[in-house]
């Protein structure tokens, strides 16, 4: 009966974890559909679009979520939630009324604000409520929710920007934000923090040791774990490519394919996001029934691999070639591009999974914010930016296919993540010779 009890507990916190992830991720992600009418609307030009939509978020939350990390290893993480799910409601709402391209920018930087501390709070709530045996599945699921936003934000959001206006479409979205926070305020329990922790801290650990010394000297105490900066840095340069992918790749539909926006809009949120959504469920199923056996490091290796081979046939597929092949009105290259966001994303469940095992529970969300930090910051600000840079440079030699060869440089960074991969699979191999040779 507890465990039946206990079982519902997890699964609830998980689904409205999710929902909120979801939530914010529509925010992102809904702000491609709105770029052309904010732009009319407030006579913006295409740099200060991509300040709105991007940068401008990033440098924030980059700015924030530290403190934000550390800030949910002190407090009740369920009620930080609610607080920022309300704050979330509030100042999208705002956003639907703004006067003027700065009042509008202001807005989506104090969004970053609220959704600070999303990630590592949750992931912490979720190290919390699952044993490790069972932990990638439940990761999985929690960042398959920004998948799925990215399909309702490229259809069904395109659909509201288009027929009520992108400042309703505002107030839309804000809504189940207010309700999710009801529910993680006075519904969701707060777990034991490090009830499932299996980390082996000795008291003469750094890391242990700096726990009660302050922000400055925990984050030099993570800082100086080999295994965890290899991880998130590997971890930070994935994203890199693949949320410039994801920015650009309805516009490279348009130039290089001749769709329509609508058309490359539902392509790369059906067949893109659909992918990514099964693929991330997928390697976190892996996670717990495989690689518990065989290590953790494979799957991502393997993804980021046969992701990147994926992408390159993708972006290098001639216009028009074999699409007799597929349904009426979708280029052939889709099935490479769906393969692309299948594979890509199966290093997020098992790292997020290593990464709550190889540090303590009291540091964990401090651990967690410190990886998204870097990922927002990589992801949503360099990556887009660079490959506008790179498509403006190429521009003088492949005319309109410039954004073809921007983005096939870009997502190759990949195979720098799969380098440090191997570098920390060869660290954990001599730390685990190195503990044998002293027991021994």
């Amino acid at each position: 009966m507890n465990v039946t009890k206990s079982n519902w507990r997890q699964h609830t916190l998980l689904l409205v974890l999710t929902l909120l992830y979801i939530e914010s991720f529509i925010g992102r992600q809904i702000m491609a559909v709105m770029i052309e009418p904010i732009k009319a609307e407030f006579g913006a030009s295409d740099a200060q679009m991509g300040l709105l939509t991007g940068l401008g978020f990033a440098i924030v939350f980059t700015l924030t979520g530290l403190s934000a990390g550390r800030l949910a290893d002190k407090v009740n993480r369920t009620r930080l939630l609610a607080a920022s799910a309300l704050v979330w409601f509030i100042i999208t709402v705002i956003s639907g009324l703004a006067t003027g391209f700065i009042s509008l920018l202001l807005m989506r930087m104090m969004i970053a604000v609220a959704e600070a501390p999303l990630t590592s709070a949750s992931l912490s709530l979720l190290s919390d409520s699952y044993p490790i045996e069972r932990r990638s599945f439940a990761i999985s699921c929690f960042t398959s929710g920004a998948t799925f936003a990215a399909i309702i934000a490229l259809t069904i959001g395109a659909y509201w920007v288009e027929h009520y206006g992108w400042r309703q479409t505002f107030f839309i979205i804000s809504t189940p934000a207010l309700f999710i926070s009801f529910l993680l305020f006075f519904v969701m329990p707060e777990p034991r923090r490090g009830q499932y922790d299996q980390v082996d801290i000795t008291p003469v650990s750094p890391l242990q040791s700096a726990i009660d010394q302050g922000f400055r000297s925990s984050i030099k105490a993570l800082l100086k774990r080999k295994d965890y900066c290899l991880l998130v840095c590997a971890s930070s340069i994935a994203t890199l490519g693949a949320n410039a992918f994801g920015m650009w790749n309805a516009t490279f539909l348009v130039r290089s394919h001749d769709l329509t926006l609508s058309q490359a809009g539902m392509m790369a949120g059906f067949f893109g996001g659909g992918a990514a959504a099964i693929g991330i469920l997928l390697s976190g199923y892996l996670a717990d029934r495989i690689a518990a056996r065989k290590g953790v490091l494979w799957l991502p290796i393997l993804g980021h691999l046969l992701g990147w081979v994926s992408i390159v046939i993708y972006f290098l597929w001639p216009k028009g070639l074999g699409d007799e092949l597929s349904f009426a009105g979708i280029p052939f290259a889709m099935l490479f591009c769906t393969l692309t966001s299948f594979f890509s994303v199966w290093w997020v469940s098992p790292s997020l999974t290593l990464l709550t095992s190889i540090v303590p529970g009291n540091q964990r969300a401090l651990a967690i914010s410190m990886q998204t930090v870097l990922i927002t910051f990589l992801g949503i600000g360099v990556g887009p930016m660079l490959v506008g840079v790179l498509s403006e440079l190429f521009s003088d030699l492949a005319g309109i296919e410039s954004l073809r060869y921007a983005l096939l440089i870009s997502t190759s960074t990949t195979l720098i993540s799969v380098f440090l991969l191997f570098k920390l699979k060869s660290y954990q191999r001599s730390q685990v010779l190195e503990a044998h040779t002293k027991i021994v």
